[in-house]
Order: structure tokens, then C-alpha cells, then sequence
């Protein structure tokens, strides 16, 4: 009998990859490409938005609802937070150490660089500044006034707020509880259902999204800021089989299981720059591969906005690309400084558009360092974007694991059973 040929998802997604920066290379400059070709990728990221809230919400309910246990919870959500605290302090050390090691900023002929507006980021971040985001801040914005507004804002911490509280509530009033918990099952189910025919769209999104980044930057601008792209992706690489890959030893994981599993995820995260676009993904995934819901449901939409390893490592090694670029000589408790600073200001404006450039304006200004160099470097922001998103998504597709196994709520039965699965069917 004739095998049917199959083309997985990853390799159709990494076709489009190919063809944009193909079609983006030979319509370079050409404004047309944008008209086109963009609308190809806002249609697919606005379908993952659109799937993105009913998903967490229904999988928090049900996992919530299922434990019952608000003291559990707390313990969960204590743990969650100390995790990624640590391992986001690490990722800035990281930084901080990969630039001062090899100087990416030393000896650059500034004159060779084009600077690009930052206009909107320096908009975005006043009105973040002017909104207040310390700690308490934080706090007090992860309780919704209206949980329709949050929905709708895309609010994610007050969304998981709301989720945790609603489905104690369902968990409080037993047999009453059964339809409202058999709906919200529903929901779940179909959302994913949907995910999966979303996903289908995912190839032509991607070859929009990296077709129109192609055309716009061309491969010439790339060369004066080489040196910083190579030494931001041999970091994050360190960082992901490293650091990441120690983490996983640790709890009694490979890592690269762990990439087999994500695969499609991670190339997609690659090409959109968008972390969001494999969130269903990962909680769908993460579960099959042994974490518990209610666990997947609360650690990985909370990471979100905790736990961008990616984008603090980048912020740090760029603050002191920026630095050596113009000469200043940063002093170790001036570097102490940009660590703590990066540790509260890189959670408290997650969520939102261009947030590790938003973070690096509302930073650098704190050691003096000029915020005039961010427009040299914007102009490959999107190339290192879709570096850091990676590991934003490796690290808290991981954090779910670490979180399973340290409540002692992992399943490796069921683990090796879905990554056989994967192994056979590639």
C-alpha cells in the first residue's frame, strides 16, 4: 500500500518563512509589498488574539474548579512568582556578562548607522510613566473594575485574577457548580478545535509578516550592526540549552524533548515575533505532555507578563551596547543599578506593543546613558524581536514543567506517551 505524504505544520510554516524573506529580498524598498502582503499577517494575528481570552479563561475555570483549594493556590502562585523572579535575574546577568565579555558597542563608526523614528515608543512610554508602575501598581492592576473591559483590553493578570476567583466560586457551590463547570468544559473544547483550524492559516501569516520585515530593512542595514545581532543570538542560544537546559536536568527533563514537542511553536514565535500566536499552543500542549491544567492554565498566561527571559537578557545587553557605543565606561554599582531597575520595570509594562524598547527608554535614562542610541538599533528590533520571543516561549513552556514537578503533580507516564507519539508521527 502507497504512504500518504505528508507536509507537517512546522515545515509548512517554515516554506512561508522562506518564501517572505525570499519575496521581501526581491521587492525591497517596494511599498507595494507592505499594501499586499501585511494584511496577511494582521489577519492571522488578530485570529490568535481573538482565541487567546476564551481559552485561558475556560482552562482556568475548569482547573480551578477542579482543585477547589485556595490554599493551594496561594502556595502555587508564591512559588510561580519566586521561579520567575530568579530565573529573569539571571537572564539580566546573562546580558549584562555577553556584553561586557566581547564589547558588541566598542569602536562602532556611528556615522555608518541610520537612526529610525522611535516617536511611538517614546509616546508609549510617557503614558506608561504616566500611569505609574511600581510594585504596588502592578498589585492594585490585577484587579479588574470591569472584567469585560480586561477581556477586551487583553489584560491578562486581571483576567487570571478574575478566572482563579470565579472558578473558587464554582468550586464553593458543589452540585450547583456541575452545568456552569460542563459549559466552561465546552468552551475549552471547542476553543481548541478552533485553535487547530486556526492554525492552518499560520503558514500565509508568516510569509506575510516576514515578507513585509524583509522589504522594509533590506539585508545592506544589517552589516553595521552585525557584531550586536550575532552576539544577541549566540546569547540567547547560551541562555535556552545553557541555563535552560540546566533547569530542565534539574526537575529531570530534556530540554530538547521539550523542542521536539514545541517544534511548530517555535518556528512560528520565530516568524511572527509574537508570543501570543502559540499561547493556545503551549497550554494545549504543555498539558499533554504532563502538567496538570489547572497548573498550565495559571503559570504559562502569567508568565506573560513575568517571565520574558528573552526580552529582559536583550534589554540588559542592549543598555550596554548603547553605553559602549557612545563611550561611557558603566561602573559596576551603575550596572547594580540597571539590574534592579530592569527587574521592576521589565514586569510592570509587560503587555504592552514594542514592550522591551519601552522598557529600555523608561531605563536607560537612569544611568545616564543616552536614549538618542535606541534609534541607531531600532532599525533591527524586529530581527532580535523574533530571537527573544523564543525564549520567552522555551522559558515559560518550561516553567509549567518546573512548577508540575515541584508540586509533585507532574505525569511521566503521560509525557512519554505523547512525546512517543510526536517522535512516530514525524
Amino acid at each position: 500500500m502507497k504512504k500518504k505524504f505528508k507536509f507537517p505544520l512546522a515545515y509548512q510554516i517554515l516554506v512561508g518563512l522562506i518564501l517572505g524573506i525570499v519575496v521581501g529580498a526581491i521587492f525591497y524598498g517596494n511599498p507595494a509589498i507592505d499594501t499586499y502582503l501585511k494584511p496577511l499577517g494582521t489577519i492571522f494575528l488578530n485570529m490568535i488574539k481573538m482565541i487567546v481570552v476564551p481559552i485561558i479563561v475556560s482552562t482556568l475555570v475548569i482547573g480551578v474548579a477542579g482543585t477547589g483549594d485556595l490554599k493551594q493556590l496561594g502556595k502555587l502562585g508564591g512559588k510561580t512568582l519566586i521561579y520567575f523572579e530568579i530565573v529573569t535575574t539571571i537572564a539580566i546577568l546573562v546580558g549584562l556578562l555577553s556584553a561586557n565579555i566581547f564589547q558588541p558597542g566598542a569602536g562602532i563608526d556611528m556615522s555608518e548607522l541610520t537612526k529610525t523614528d522611535i516617536g511611538s515608543y517614546v509616546e508609549t512610554t510617557e503614558q506608561v510613566s504616566g500611569q505609574g508602575h511600581g510594585i504596588l501598581d502592578i498589585i492594585v492592576g490585577i484587579v479588574p473594575t470591569n472584567v469585560i473591559s480586561a477581556m477586551a483590553n487583553g489584560n491578562m493578570l486581571a483576567i487570571i485574577f478574575f478566572s482563579v476567583v470565579f472558578g473558587l466560586g464554582v468550586a464553593a457551590i458543589g452540585e450547583k457548580g456541575k452545568p456552569v463547570l460542563a459549559f466552561f468544559e465546552g468552551v475549552a473544547d471547542a476553543m481548541f478545535w478552533v485553535t487547530n483550524f486556526v492554525m492552518k492559516f499560520a503558514p500565509f501569516g508568516v510569509f506575510g509578516l516576514i515578507g513585509v520585515t524583509v522589504s522594509k530593512f533590506g539585508l545592506a542595514s544589517l552589516v553595521p550592526l552585525g557584531k550586536l545581532m550575532i552576539l544577541v543570538y549566540v546569547t540567547m542560544a547560551f541562555f535556552i540549552l545553557v541555563v535552560l537546559g540546566g533547569i530542565a536536568k534539574i526537575v529531570g527533563i530534556n530540554i530538547f524533548h521539550v523542542f521536539t514537542v514545541l517544534k511548530e511553536e517555535l518556528i512560528l514565535a520565530y516568524s511572527t515575533s509574537s508570543s501570543e500566536t502559540v499561547l493556545p499552543k503551549i497550554i494545549e500542549k504543555m498539558e499533554k505532555f504532563g502538567c496538570p491544567k489547572d497548573i498550565v492554565s495559571f503559570v504559562v498566561p502569567t508568565g506573560y507578563s513575568f517571565n520574558l527571559d528573552g526580552s529582559t537578557l536583550y534589554q540588559a545587553l542592549a543598555a550596554i551596547f548603547i553605553a559602549q557605543m557612545y563611550g561611557i565606561n558603566l561602573s559596576i554599582s551603575e550596572q547594580i543599578t540597571l539590574i534592579l531597575v530592569l527587574m521592576v520595570t521589565s514586569k510592570g509594562i509587560a503587555g504592552v506593543p514594542g514592550v522591551s524598547f519601552v522598557v529600555l527608554l523608561a531605563t536607560l535614562g537612569t544611568v545616564g546613558i543616552p536614549l538618542e542610541g535606541l534609534a541607531f538599533i531600532a532599525g533591527v528590533d524586529r530581527l532580535l524581536d523574533m530571537a527573544r520571543t523564543v525564549v520567552n516561549v522555551c522559558g515559560n513552556s518550561l516553567a509549567a514543567i518546573v512548577m508540575s514537578k515541584w508540586e509533585g503533580r507532574f505525569d511521566n507516564t503521560k509525557k512519554e506517551q505523547y512525546y512517543a507519539s510526536i517522535k512516530n508521527a514525524a
